[in-house]
């Protein structure tokens, strides 16, 4: 039996609802059958995580510490994002846009002063995409995780778990159609979400080596 935990972060600025939380909460408890490993499967375990500085990182430390997983899959919301994009780098740089749900708003600053300037997912994300496209949902690898929260924590646990056999990636996930009301943000139901992420979850926890497809972007 593998362990698998699913981060999810709360509601955070103008939103009251995010949906990396309603699929951790929908899918907290839940086992997954890995593909053609009739003797193996997954246990989904999530942990709700604050949008706050610091103690983004603490909570899912504290978690992975308590539950021992195999692998970590943190989930954040991007809005205008229109597919399901698993990152493939945290920089070690807070700059945020707005304030964090604790009030704070660093500029320019380190997350780790003597930290290396960027931490690669040990996920196999392409392989990951290549599954959800499969099923046939939009998905796609992304080289930035942004300057807020989510590359905070992404970053964080990346460093916290370098010299750990446990793998860990973050994604980002576009925004709930009831979060664009106006139709202006792309968006994907909560349904494609759900899909989305349990189909994450088996590509992560059955693929040990990521596909040798090439990927990155021109511009």
């Amino acid at each position: 039996m593998s362990r698998l935990l699913l981060c999810g972060f709360e509601p955070f600025g103008t939103d009251s609802v995010n949906p990396a939380l309603q699929i951790i909460e929908a899918l907290d408890g839940q086992r997954l059958t890995l593909p053609d490993q009739t003797q193996d499967s997954v246990d989904i375990i999530a942990c709700r995580v604050p949008v706050t500085r610091f103690a983004a990182i603490d909570s899912v430390i504290d978690a992975i510490d308590m539950h021992a997983p195999d692998v970590v899959i943190m989930l954040g919301q991007a809005s205008g994002r229109s597919a399901i994009t698993p990152e493939r780098i945290a920089i070690n740089l807070d700059d945020y846009r707005i304030v964090d749900n604790g009030g704070h708003q660093p500029v320019d600053e380190p997350i780790e002063p003597d930290g290396p300037d960027g931490c690669f997912t040990t996920l196999p994300i392409k392989a990951m995409v290549s599954d959800l496209q499969a099923a046939g949902l939009p998905a796609s690898v992304s080289f930035s995780a942004g300057t807020f929260v989510c590359n905070h924590l992404f970053y964080g646990i990346q460093r916290y778990l370098a010299e750990s056999p446990i793998r860990s990636g973050f994604v980002h996930i576009p925004a709930l159609p009831e979060q664009s009301l106006d139709g202006r943000l792309p968006t994907m139901s909560l349904g494609s979400l759900l899909e989305g992420v349990r189909i994450l979850c088996i590509s992560a926890m059955s693929h040990h080596e990521d596909m040798h497809l090439g990927g990155g972007n021109i511009s």
